[in-house]
């Protein structure tokens, strides 16, 4: 569950021999090491599995000034990498012959509840483990009492509404990520064996391969090994809690799990999850820049190697796999950044053998605050979505409409960038002297945005 304004990173197609060393931490420390010193994470554990063979590294601390390192064994919230586990409890639910990929979701909702549909063409259970279903992103009444925890309040009542009254745009078959429709489809498999979400997981997934700290609601010996979430500018807020949509990101689990769930998805025995969870990997559907997506996971451009990556409000998350080279990887953050993603990915690279170099450190420079004070104000780059500059104690900071404040830095006087996300800012003078407008550079393009008067 990742803010738009920050798109994932695409994985890279994975060449070159596997790492032959068993200890990774080489591999691992210039790729992690600066997230620490730079004060952009709180904590993280790393974790890779090669042919079954397990190392897990932490960093940082589980939270400020606690001196305690995360493992393993620590609990992070995952967010959408639980759309994996949906994905793979579609496949398992299709080789046991519960349900089927071509089943209209309808077949599974109640009476009562009507599936949007476009020119007479159903939303099949395929269509929303691939994101093609044609739903949006979120439900128009998603409206959280508490932003904070913004999805604890969406009831099933609050679904059924919204299914009840949409009118889709267009039929399915295009790709479009939505949280709504893994959310939904994790509602109805669940449904259609009378269970909760959290039991199903726990019953085919989590119970059959040894995973004990996979769950939703926590144990009091697991809430004791949870990391505290923090946000981009690292202060404490809360766990989200997502009853309705928790197949879209409801998910908690540690380093462990994930590899024990890794090495299951790579494994050729005769367990039948082992033998159900393939059928998550094909490919079903072919998106942009040479990505597809098969059952949940995004598979990359090598064909190969499958991915996917999460946030929630206080933590991050990348998990990988490359059956062929039998590498799986797993990073968890107690911290919301995109660097996750993005340190994941060249992670994975790496691990595979690539020659991969560490992202640069990009210099700053002081700027003074009788100039940094200019910049303060409201930018528009569209009606519903414009960028408030602010001055803090000497530090510029920057909040998206509905997003959290973070701070930026100078690389020039007019030029700032962003820690916790590749995107920079740079401010834009009138010929009087004054800043008319500012120019958001992010994924390739700039946007602009206008100062309010």
């Amino acid at each position: 569950m990742v803010n738009f304004w920050m798109s994932a990173v695409a994985a890279l197609a994975l060449l070159g021999a596997a790492a032959s060393a068993d200890d990774f931490r080489p591999v691992f420390d210039p790729f992690v090491q600066p997230l620490i010193d730079d004060g952009l994470v709180v904590g993280l554990v790393v974790g890779v599995s090669k042919a079954g063979e397990h190392q897990t590294i932490g960093y940082g601390e589980t939270s400020k000034q606690s001196g305690i390192s995360p493992d393993a064994d620590t609990v992070f919230e995952i967010g959408s990498v639980s759309k994996v586990f949906t994905g793979s409890l579609l496949a398992d639910m299709v080789q046991s012959g519960a349900v089927r990929l071509e089943d209209p979701v309808q077949t599974y909702l109640p009476d009562s509840v009507r599936m949007p549909a476009a020119k007479d063409r159903p939303i099949t259970l395929e269509h929303l483990a691939t994101h093609t279903s044609g739903l949006p992103r979120l439900p128009d009444n998603f409206a959280p009492a508490d932003p904070a925890n913004p999805y604890a309040d969406y009831s099933t009542d609050n679904l059924y509404a919204f299914l009840n009254a949409h009118k889709p745009v267009r039929p399915p078959g295009k790709s479009e990520y939505s949280n709504l429709g893994m959310g939904l489809l994790g509602h109805v498999l669940a449904l259609s064996q009378g269970k909760s979400y959290e039991q199903l997981l726990e019953e085919r997934i989590a119970r059959p391969l040894g995973m004990g700290d996979t769950t939703i609601v926590l144990r009091d010996d697991q809430r004791l090994r949870l990391a505290p979430g923090h946000d981009g500018s690292l202060k404490p807020v809360k766990n989200w809690d997502i009853p309705t949509l928790a197949g879209a990101g409801g998910i908690r689990s540690t380093a462990a799990d994930l590899l024990r769930f890794l090495d299951a998805n790579m494994s050729e025995d005769d367990r039948p999850i082992t033998r159900s969870l393939p059928l998550a990997h094909a490919k079903r559907h072919d998106m942009e820049n040479g990505l597809a997506i098969g059952l949940g996971w995004h598979i990359a451009r090598d064909g190969v190697t499958r991915w996917h990556n999460g946030m929630t409000g206080g933590y991050a998350s990348w998990i990988a796999f490359v059956p062929e080279k039998r590498i799986g990887v797993v990073v968890l953050a107690n911290t919301a950044t995109m660097k996750i993603t993005e340190r994941g990915e060249l992670i994975t690279r790496a691990v595979c053998g690539d020659v991969v170099e560490p992202p640069r450190r990009r210099p700053t420079v002081p700027v003074d605050a009788t100039i940094l004070q200019r910049y303060v104000g409201t930018y528009y780059i569209l009606p519903w979505f414009s960028l408030t500059v602010t001055l803090e104690q000497q530090q510029l900071m920057v909040q998206a409409s509905g997003q959290e404040r973070f701070p930026v830095f100078a690389e020039s006087e007019s030029k700032f960038f962003y820690k916790v996300v590749d995107a920079d800012l740079t401010f834009v003078q009138d010929e009087h002297g004054k800043v008319a407008h500012l120019v958001l550079h992010q994924n390739g393009r700039d946007l602009k945005a206008f100062r309010l008067k």
